[in-house]
């Protein structure tokens, strides 16, 4: 065969190698009295851009959060015409259902991209999500991908939402029965922790972003885990002031694992921030999401440790303090689900985890278990006869 003379000046040509940096910051602030009149931070963090002013906004609230908040669309909308000098409220106040129900329905997705159309947003425009984790999670990932990215205001209103899935990086809903099968990766605006969402929580809710608390504290810092463990009952028993020092702290480890790890959206294989999710995202599933995802985590935290100590990393004492931990907390650490049949081919076998957390990944699989607490290590592989005595031992203690 001859090749013509183009064709051979075309393989000559060298590969452009291009690097590109891009810079995110974003801050977290923490306050009490969101929309009240005179409190002026949401309306100075939209006019700290310097921008023409206002801006247009849509606000979409948790419908779980209004039924403990009878006035907030109302306490919204006057804020806004407080502050109109800064902000446009465009169209009414949109409200998503609560919980994980709303990262099931793709319907959802569409119709936040909707209301952001008609709306007539831009990428100077923001978004306001208010509400627990879930109703961030998909307002976020509408907001990410409507003109490729419109600004977020996250408001988190729960405990978990506040020390964790809400000040991340991370965006998603549910697919093909797999947990945030679809997402991105795009840092907030601004997060805007109010502390007065926590007083309307119910218990189940009030503890299960412990449990994060907790995950954060086994993997990087045991001074917090011997500060929640000292303060069991200070959690139990709603003490406020004790609460506000978990939730910054664990805010605060978390972001700067983000910030400094090298590996802020998850480029590689390992995700040290996901101890004992990778049985909690199925345990979910498996419960048709009975279980909130604090209370999954809870258990997975509870059977990873315990799968530390019998492959020989973890001691039995420290083994011991996280499950008691956990348990005086009020967490269930085994629920009916995690004995099905073991066979990989079984669809409810909780080890298909294992496969989806490689494969929403890639790479090899990577699992961070634990040494002692307060510091984690990774590992490659697992011994599944292991992970299967570790759910006798936790059944045992259930």
């Amino acid at each position: 065969m001859t090749l013509s003379i183009q064709q051979k000046t075309t393989f000559n040509l060298q590969p452009i190698h291009q690097s590109v940096t891009v810079n995110f910051r974003y801050d977290v602030h923490f306050t009490t009295g969101l929309f009240q009149l005179d409190n002026p931070l949401l309306a100075q963090v939209i006019a700290a851009n310097k921008e023409a002013l206002p801006r247009r906004c849509i606000v979409i609230v948790d419908a779980g959060l209004l039924r403990h908040n009878h006035r907030l669309i109302e306490e919204i909308t006057t804020y806004a015409q407080k502050y109109q000098d800064v902000i446009t409220l465009v169209g009414e106040v949109a409200i998503a259902p609560a919980g994980e129900a709303a990262k099931n329905d793709p319907k959802l997705l569409e119709k936040i991209h909707l209301t952001i159309e008609q709306a007539g947003l831009c990428r100077h425009s923001y978004v306001l999500a208010i509400g627990g984790g879930a109703v961030l999670d998909i307002v976020g990932y509408a907001a990410a991908t409507a003109h490729r990215g419109i600004r977020l205001i996250r408001i988190p209103t729960t405990v978990l939402a506040q020390n964790d899935s809400g000040v991340g990086v991370k965006n998603g809903i549910n697919a093909f029965g797999k947990k945030n099968f679809l997402g991105t990766f795009s840092p907030p605006y601004a997060v805007l922790n109010d502390f007065d969402f926590l007083t309307t929580l119910d218990d189940r809710d009030w503890r299960s972003g412990v449990a994060e608390a907790i995950k954060v504290a086994l993997i990087k810092e045991r001074k917090l885990f011997e500060f929640i463990q000292k303060n069991v009952r200070g959690v139990t028993h709603r003490n406020p002031q004790i609460m506000q020092q978990i939730i910054y702290r664990c805010a605060q480890l978390h972001l700067q694992h983000i910030a400094t790890s090298g590996d802020p959206f998850e480029m590689g294989s390992s995700r040290p921030l996901d101890f004992g999710h990778w049985a909690a995202h199925r345990l979910e599933y498996l419960t048709d999401y009975r279980l909130r995802h604090g209370e999954a985590v809870a258990i997975g935290i509870a059977l990873d440790s315990t799968y530390s100590y019998l492959a020989g990393l973890l001691s039995w004492q420290d083994c011991q303090q996280i499950l008691n931990t956990l348990k005086a907390l009020g967490f269930t650490l085994y629920v009916p689900e995690m004995g099905e049949q073991h066979q990989p081919g079984n669809p409810r076998c909780l080890f298909r985890g294992l496969t989806e957390f490689r494969e929403h990944l890639g790479g090899e699989l990577t699992l961070m278990l634990l040494q002692r607490i307060g510091q984690g290590i990774e590992v490659h592989e697992v011994n599944i006869f292991l992970y299967v005595q570790a759910i006798s031992i936790l059944r045992e203690l259930a």
